[in-house]
């Protein structure tokens, strides 16, 4: 019987970093990594109309989207845990903000579907001001998806809606600071953690349980 895959779930605000330490470890760790996070969800899964689907930002004005949150969150989860189940490491990047509280229960139901599987929560952190000189320089490839800063509004209304909300309820396995850590330095200290036994319920078992 093939042994499930090892799934790691990276939480954080948008420009945390989350893409950059996912290539790292697709391109460095051992084994096959399937990249199932919320930019190919939204990217490449999600109708336009209904964009950024999952990638949501807290109290973002989109009912429409706001109404389906729970299924693909479902319907994502239940993905990934098929993956492992099939013996593919899993690797997603997300922003989850507890769902709190148009979307309750999210996040409890996201963390049960995983239940049984090896699974790393990883919180990726960074301060909001390292976040605005990454929003203001741009990214290649993603010309005008990201807020801006501006003289008389340096620190736009929405981008502290992800800083405040992002890590609630913070319940992680690791934390890694990508304002002083580089992609790669982050993914050796995930690859550390997976090497070390768990002591003690996992945080997915945490949030599973409530």
């Amino acid at each position: 019987m093939t042994p499930p895959g090892q799934v790691i779930v990276l939480n954080g605000a948008p420009r945390s970093g989350k893409s950059s330490i996912v290539a790292v470890i697709q391109d460095t760790f051992e084994g096959p990594w399937m990249n199932l996070g919320v930019d190919v969800h939204a990217r490449h899964m999600t109708p336009t109309r209904l964009q950024p689907g999952v990638g949501l930002r807290p109290l973002a004005e989109r009912p429409e989207v706001t109404a389906l949150l729970p299924r693909l969150y479902a319907a994502l989860y239940d993905s990934i845990a098929a993956h492992s189940r099939q013996g593919l490491n899993v690797v997603v990047d997300v922003g989850h903000y507890g769902m709190e509280p148009s979307s309750p229960g999210v996040l409890q139901d996201c963390a049960g579907r995983l239940l049984g599987l090896p699974v790393l929560m990883v919180g990726v952190l960074c301060s909001i001001e390292v976040i605005m000189q990454r929003r203001n320089a741009g990214q290649p490839g993603r010309e005008g998806q990201y807020t801006t800063g501006a003289p008389d509004d340096p620190i736009p209304a929405p981008v502290r809606q992800w800083q405040d909300a992002v890590h609630r309820p913070g319940v992680y396995d690791l934390e890694v600071d990508t304002a002083v850590l580089s992609p790669t330095q982050c993914a050796d200290l995930i690859r550390r953690r997976l090497a070390t036994p768990a002591i003690g319920p996992t945080a997915c078992e945490r949030l599973a349980t409530g």
